[in-house]
């Protein structure tokens, strides 16, 4: 422990642990850390590549892939090359500044994500329910000021979050039980009242999560009810399949994300490990199930990759 004693000089450095109780373990940790990560930057950069390369691919639902990507690159970019320098160079300071900037690049990029899903099910709502007005509804243009939209929300509301705690007094004992540094960890360290600082994060958390989840059950509400009025099961399945890889890219992005929101707020009775655990899946095994999820549901994208693999 004589490493987490902070002197007067240091007084504005963080201690990230890693994995609490696991530190002996911990180079060994470092390999799927790592390891998930190549293959999240190999798969993300992949998709990037080939439909800014391909003309044919410059389509709505393509233009959506690659805002996914970049999140899902900023998610992991933002935990992963941290959590490694704690995992082998044992390099466990982090800065005020710096933990609040990685604090919030963590939080925007999440909602961003989840805005980037609700504009997918909106996509597949046009494609499937108004296919006659799909290209018409959903431009280029139009996508790309949803996702302007959905950035300007992400900064908006997320942006107050590291702002006060900012000015929040911090006690002595500034280690901090995980790989990165997570909101209500850091707001739980203060010495002042945070209240209204965990509330608004809580509030903001669970209006945001909510409300996305909501407009995503809504329009596949729609897309449900659309495909119980077409005569034939076969096209049931035809029409349903176009959305499977859209639902599995929620499922591997909101269940862990809400289960870990859920037990760090209020399952006081589960295990820290179990807490770290989860933040840790949300943050690297989205990003690195996306694109392979989506090259191999999506024909088109995997016929295009097919062919600049094949020429090496």
């Amino acid at each position: 422990m004589a490493a987490f004693n902070l002197t007067h000089s240091d007084s504005s450095i963080f201690i990230l642990v890693g994995i609490p109780g696991l530190e002996a373990a911990h180079i060994w940790m470092s390999i799927p850390f790592f390891t998930f990560y190549v293959i999240s930057l190999l798969g993300n950069f992949t998709v990037l590549f080939v439909v800014g390369k391909e003309q044919t691919l410059h389509k709505p639902m393509y233009l959506l892939l690659c805002m996914l990507a970049l999140t899902d690159i900023g998610m992991a970019t933002s935990v992963v090359p941290k959590a490694l320098c704690i995992f082998w160079f044992h390099l466990k300071g982090i800065t005020m500044d710096g933990c609040l900037t990685q604090m919030f690049f963590l939080h925007a990029i999440s909602v961003m994500h989840s805005a980037v899903l609700v504009t997918m099910a909106f996509d597949r709502y046009i494609a499937i329910c108004n296919p006659l007005r799909y290209t018409t509804i959903l431009t280029n243009a139009r996508i790309a000021k949803l996702g302007l939209v959905g950035l300007t929300r992400a900064v908006l509301f997320v942006l107050p979050e590291p702002l006060f705690l900012s000015r929040e007094p911090f006690c002595a004992n500034r280690i901090i039980p995980h790989t990165y540094c997570t909101h209500m960890t850091v707001a739980k360290m203060s010495c002042g009242d945070s209240t209204v600082n965990r509330m608004y994060s809580s509030v903001t958390a669970f209006v945001f999560i909510g409300l996305d989840l909501t407009l995503i059950a809504l329009s596949y509400g729609l897309i449900i009810r659309a495909i119980l009025r077409i005569s034939s099961k076969k096209a049931h399945l035809k029409t349903l399949n176009t959305c499977t890889a859209h639902i599995c890219v929620m499922l591997i992005s909101y269940t862990p994300s809400l289960f870990s929101i859920l037990t760090q707020r209020f399952g006081q009775g589960i295990d820290l490990l179990v807490h770290i655990i989860l933040a840790n899946i949300y943050f690297f095994i989205s990003p690195m199930l996306n694109p392979i999820i989506y090259g191999v549901k999506t024909k088109e994208l995997r016929d295009k990759v097919g062919k600049y693999t094949r020429r090496t």
